[in-house]
């Protein structure tokens, strides 16, 4: 039996862009995350993943939303080998006025 566990929009301030605005101010992120497991014993805390994260992009302050999602998966898998499949999503809500863009990876382990 697999199960997922869902977090989202969890939002946090951060540094991450390469452009020069975004390397010297945080900006509003928000990021959404699926992980599925199998056996409910081996269940992953959704607190500890979303700390996770948000430690991560804050402490490495990327310069591209590829590079933090890829880092956070590999933190991730490390963490939880359990994972089965991890959909991530990171969103900068504030960067364009007319849309909100982001990064997403879809992975099946």
């Amino acid at each position: 039996m697999r199960y997922k566990i869902l977090i989202e929009n969890l939002e946090f301030e951060a540094v991450i862009g390469i452009l020069e605005v975004e390397r010297k101010n945080k900006q509003k992120l928000m990021v959404n995350c699926e992980i599925e497991y199998e056996k409910k014993q081996n269940f992953i805390d959704y607190a500890e993943v979303c700390n996770l994260i948000e430690k991560t992009i804050k402490e490495e302050k990327f310069k591209l939303l590829e590079e933090a999602v890829d880092n956070i998966e590999k933190k991730l898998l490390q963490k939880y080998p359990q994972m089965k499949a991890l959909k991530l999503k990171i969103q900068k809500p504030q960067i364009l006025k007319n849309a909100l863009v982001g990064v997403e990876i879809l992975r099946k382990y």
